[in-house]
């Protein structure tokens, strides 16, 4: 391998001295490409080019001297090595030079004295050279730490061998606060702030975790709180161990402080959630159920009614039984809505116009001695609602003001205009909407306390007494409001009242046409109906009570058996009055398959979920003919009616063998 030649710097106006030095370092093994100079300007040109590795310098030169050119190299290249070479420097001289940086001196009498003097030199340049280098790597390396560990979201300290705080990382300092300059470890307890995991009694110094792993303890998944004066207590996940030498001596340690507070928070949200989602699954089964008893006592209420026409008192009875059902019927759509079914009726409407409707209500619901103050903004308060279920949140949450203000008060219910900001989308991600209607409802009562707070919209929670209110009021309002893609935040201090705010998208323009009231079908007809429907009491008052509006019906508990009785019928059935979720198979397939024997029959859907849920999970196509139970049997009567009457063409293009 070819030596590569060192570019070397001479400073010399001797031409034969040059020459004797060339000579010198060619003698030595020393391949150099020389620069000689010998003026001030010539040296301070060849300097700002650079590149150089080694400079020698004669000590005495007529308008120029070694020392000069000593200060100009050390201040341009300090890192090339300054040789002197000269035959006439002396020996205070030769050490002041030294002092001022030179790597070295050689007499020209004694130039044996170069080459290793040179060899050296450089060697000792390129030492230095790899030095800087380490440091650089090393520094760099720790910037790259320190970086790192600013970044860390986990709180990070650190302490050396005699327990002074070597690094407290950005997250740390946001916990605890920066720790004050003078820090013994017996300071340490005040400043941490560490609690038992209960947050009951603080810990002593020799219980921190950072003592622990000072003293050569390994501390894991340590839990603790942190309380500091003014700040909201956390919950904080510790470890630590101590930090050893190379030799395995203990030189310090270092804990990793990592905040469980807003973990614990959604961890309890993501319980609640699945609380409440079971909960509707099972409010929605019960309701499932209850409806379709429902539909019975209704239907044979009925019957019995035109049978006691003409016996006042035995009418007024069953009228009774009636009413007794329609009001369990709203109990049930009640249970649908904590399920989180979507509002079966929404509609534009100005949320101004609902809440001036029940204005009278609220005012006899609160009490006399309860002021109620409406206040909404000139414009309209365009939303997309179903009014009913808005009227029963508004009257809810009275309700519960009313209770939280016994002794009277003041209930304000207010309406504005609020874009959403980027808190309200951060505390509540669902909010996609840029534009809120935010109907606001506050009391003057004593309040929620702070631990009820984040259960309080959970069902058959409550913090009235025994015996007082069900517990499901809130979750009913909270369902309502997230079925219409709203949100609900709650504020209150105990003593200071309370105030629900509902955040509900606002809409442009109502979109609403003109429509045409349609006249009410007649109840009587003469077709065959085929029923399918998979409970028994619900199948067999239909088929009972359609009779006596002259319907002939054929009724079939599940899909294999309507399918029979279609084919025996074949021709012949005017309507399939069918449950949408039916065994063997459900009834759509059914109705696709009997529609695809006979193009002239009539269908109508029964459920006792509302439409959208069935259609959203795709029981049902948009467009096709529904009723949801309970149902009187004279409204089924006429459905059924103003469904036969369609044309055939328009019923086969609502529901066709592709779903509509």
């Amino acid at each position: 391998m070819v030596e590569k030649p060192i570019r070397v710097l001479h400073l010399e106006d001797n031409p034969n001295d040059a020459e004797l030095v060339r000579r010198t370092l060619k003698a030595e093994g020393l391949t150099c490409t020389i620069d000689l100079v010998s003026t001030e300007p010539e040296f301070a040109a060849a300097l700002a080019l650079g590149s150089l590795e080694l400079i020698l310098s004669d000590y005495s030169l007529p308008m120029f001297d070694g020392l000069a050119a000593l200060s100009m190299a050390s201040a341009q290249c300090p890192d090339v090595p300054f040789l002197l070479v000269s035959g006439t420097i002396g020996e205070d001289a030769a050490i002041e030079s030294l002092r001022n940086g030179a790597t070295d001196y050689v007499l020209k009498l004694k130039l044996s004295r170069l080459g290793p003097a040179v060899r050296r030199a450089l060697r000792e340049a390129e030492e230095r050279r790899q030095r800087r280098q380490a440091t650089e790597a090393l520094h760099n390396k720790q910037q790259f730490l320190m970086a790192m560990l600013e970044s860390l979201d986990t709180g990070i300290v650190a302490c050396d061998a005699v327990g002074d705080l070597t690094l407290v990382n950005r997250a740390m300092r946001e916990i605890h606060g920066p720790p004050p300059c003078a820090f013994p470890a017996e300071r340490w307890a005040k400043w941490f702030g560490f609690y038992d995991q209960e947050g009951e009694a603080p810990l002593a110094m020799e219980d921190l975790p950072l003592y622990r792993a000072f003293q050569g303890e390994i501390v894991h998944n340590t839990e603790l709180q942190i309380r500091r004066h003014g700040a909201t207590p956390r919950t904080a996940l510790v470890n630590g161990r101590p930090v050893v030498d190379i030799d395995g001596r203990r030189i310090g340690a270092v804990v990793a402080v990592h905040d469980l507070t807003e973990k614990n928070a959604l961890e309890a949200q993501l319980r609640s959630a699945q609380r409440m989602e079971t909960i509707g699954r099972l409010a929605a089964g019960v309701a499932h159920d209850f409806n379709n008893l429902l539909s019975v006592i209704l239907s044979y209420g009925e019957m019995v009614r035109r049978e006691v026409e003409n016996n006042p008192a035995l009418a007024r009875k069953v009228d009774q039984i009636r009413k007794a059902t329609e009001r369990a019927a709203s109990l049930t759509r009640q249970l649908l809505t904590v399920s989180r079914q979507p509002a079966p009726s929404s509609q534009v409407l100005d949320l101004r116009d609902v809440i001036a409707e029940i204005e009278k209500i609220l005012q006899r619901l609160v009490g006399e001695d309860v002021e109620l103050v409406l206040r909404s903004p000139e414009t309209a308060c365009l939303v997309r609602v179903d009014p009913g279920q808005v009227e029963q949140v508004v009257m809810n949450l009275a309700v519960n003001a009313r209770d939280a203000m016994p002794r009277g008060g003041r209930l304000t219910i207010e309406m504005s205009h609020v874009q959403a900001d980027t808190d309200l989308s951060a505390r509540h991600p669902s909010a996609t909407s840029s534009d809120y209607i935010q109907l606001s409802v506050a009391d003057t009562g004593t309040g929620i306390p702070e631990e009820a707070r984040a259960q309080i919209f959970e069902p058959f929670f409550t913090t009235k007494g025994p015996g007082v209110g069900t517990g499901l009021g809130l979750s009913i309002v909270y369902g309502i409001v997230k079925q219409h893609k709203g949100v609900i935040e709650v504020d209150g201090k105990p003593g200071e009242g309370a105030v629900f705010r509902i955040y509900l998208p606002r809409v442009e323009h109502s979109g609403a046409a003109p429509g045409q009231s349609k006249v009410a079908a007649s109840p009587y007809g003469s077709e065959t109906i085929l029923v399918v429907e998979d409970d028994p009491e619900t199948r067999e008052v239909l088929r009972a009570g359609l009779a006596q509006y002259g319907y002939s019906v054929v009724a079939a508990a599940d899909g294999v058996e309507a399918e029979r009785l279609a084919e025996h019928h074949r021709g012949r059935l005017g309507l399939l009055l069918c449950e949408v979720v039916l065994p063997r198979p459900s009834g759509r397939p059914l109705a696709e398959r009997l529609r695809a024997q006979d193009a002239r029959m009539k269908v109508l859907f029964t459920s006792v979920y509302p439409q959208e849920v069935i259609t959203r999970h795709g029981f049902l196509a948009h467009g096709e003919a529904f009723v949801q139970k309970p149902l009187a049997l004279t409204t089924m009567a006429r459905k059924i009616r103003e469904v036969l009457g369609q044309p055939s063409a328009e019923v086969a293009s609502a529901v066709g063998p592709h779903g509509g």
